[in-house]
């Protein structure tokens, strides 16, 4: 695969965090505290819950 620009599976992730960010954060870093964390953030408000995801996908 090349280095030019965002791999593809990087996207994919992207385009997950997006539409459901705890499944993003769970298929990034399984079943621990950071998804615990982004379900809360999620229910409080959903652009939290995206910002932390995009946040876990992107680091």
């Amino acid at each position: 695969m090349s280095d030019q620009g965002i791999s593809s599976n990087k996207l994919l992730m992207v385009i997950i965090a997006i539409l459901l960010p705890p499944v993003a954060v769970a298929v990034r870093d399984g079943l621990g505290l950071h998804l615990i964390i982004n379900i809360v953030l999620t229910f409080l408000f959903w652009i939290p819950g995206l910002i932390h995801a995009l946040w876990r996908v992107l680091r």
